[in-house]
C-alpha cells in the first residue's frame, strides 16, 4: 500500500503534464485568436457598441455593416477585390515562373562569374525596399506606368524577389545531378531538362513561393500606395483606408466588415496548399 502511494505521486505528476501542456497551448492560442474574432464580432455591431466592449460576442448577427461597406464607397468593394486577385495571381506567376527559372541557373548550370551573382543577388535580401522606392517611381514615371498595375506586376516576372530564388536554389540543389547527366546522354537541352524533370519534383518549393507571393501581395499596402492614384485602380487594401477618416467620422463596422471579408482569400488559399507549404519549408536545405 506505501509503496502504491510513493510511486503514485510521480505517475500523478506525468499523467497531470500533458493537460497542463495543452491548457497552456489553448490560452497562447486564444490570445493570439483574440485580436481576430474582436474584429469578427465588431463587424456585426454598431459604431457605438464597438469601442464600449472587449466581448467576443456579438449581440447581434445583422449584416448591415457589410452591405454598407460593400456598396458605400464610390466604387463597389467587389472592384477592389477584383484589382487585388488580379494583382496577386498574376504576381504568383511571375514569381513562380521567373524565380524558378533563376534559380535552376544558379543551381544547376554553369557559367561565368555564377558565384558573383549569386553573392550580389543575396545582397538584395539585405537592402531595404524604400532605398529604391525613388529610382524605381522615376523610371514607372517616365515609363507612364504610375496609376496602373504594371509597376506591382512587370517586376515579379524579372526575378527580383531574392528570397523566392534562395529557396529554390536551395531546393534545386538537392535533388540529385544524376538526373540531369541521365537527361542529357538522351539528348535534353538544360530548358528540356528544366520543364521535364525540375518541375515536376519542385512541385513543394513551387506552391511554397506561390503561398507566400499571394500572401505578401494580397495584404501589400505600401505598393499601391505609392503607384495607384485613381479610386478605380484600388486594391482591398487602399479600399479599407477609405473608411478612416481622420477629419470626420470613421464607419468602424463597415472597415471590420471589409477586412474580414479581406481574409477569405487568404485563408481558403493557405488552406487548400497548406500541405504543400509544409513538404516544400520541410524538405527545403535538407539533405536528401
Amino acid at each position: 500500500m506505501s509503496e502504491a502511494l510513493r510511486h503514485g505521486g510521480p505517475r500523478a505528476a506525468a499523467s497531470g503534464r500533458p493537460v497542463l501542456k495543452h491548457a497552456v497551448l489553448i490560452a497562447v492560442a486564444f490570445c493570439m485568436l483574440y485580436p481576430l474574432l474582436w474584429m469578427l464580432a465588431s463587424s456585426f455591431r454598431s459604431s457605438q457598441d464597438i469601442f464600449s466592449t472587449i466581448s467576443i460576442i456579438p449581440q447581434s448577427l445583422s449584416l448591415e455593416a457589410y452591405v454598407r461597406g460593400w456598396n458605400s464607397l464610390q466604387v463597389s468593394f467587389g472592384r477592389f477585390f477584383w484589382n487585388s486577385a488580379v494583382i496577386a495571381v498574376l504576381s504568383v506567376i511571375g514569381n513562380v515562373v521567373s524565380c524558378s527559372l533563376a534559380a535552376y541557373a544558379f543551381a544547376r548550370l554553369r557559367f561565368r562569374g555564377r558565384n558573383l551573382w549569386f553573392a550580389l543577388m543575396l545582397g538584395t535580401l539585405m537592402m531595404p525596399y524604400h532605398v529604391t522606392l525613388i529610382p524605381q517611381y522615376i523610371l514607372f514615371l517616365n515609363l507612364d506606368w504610375v496609376n496602373t498595375i504594371l509597376p506591382l506586376v512587370v517586376p515579379k516576372f524579372l526575378a527580383t524577389d531574392a528570397f523566392f530564388i534562395f529557396l529554390m536554389v536551395q531546393f534545386f540543389r538537392n535533388i540529385p545531378r544524376e538526373l540531369d547527366e541521365a537527361a542529357m546522354m538522351d539528348g535534353c537541352s538544360p530548358w528540356r531538362i528544366y520543364w521535364k524533370i525540375m518541375l515536376p519534383l519542385s512541385l513543394p518549393v513551387m506552391a511554397t513561393a506561390a503561398i507566400f507571393s499571394f500572401i505578401w501581395t494580397w495584404d501589400d499596402f505600401f505598393g499601391p500606395l505609392i503607384y495607384l492614384n485613381d479610386m478605380e485602380t484600388y486594391t482591398a487594401q487602399i479600399g479599407l483606408r477609405s473608411f478612416v477618416d481622420s477629419g470626420g467620422e470613421s464607419d468602424w463596422p463597415a472597415l471590420f466588415a471589409m477586412s474580414v471579408l479581406g481574409l477569405v482569400p487568404v485563408f481558403l488559399f493557405f488552406l487548400f496548399f497548406q500541405r504543400l507549404l509544409i513538404e516544400g519549408i520541410a524538405t527545403t536545405g535538407m539533405k536528401r
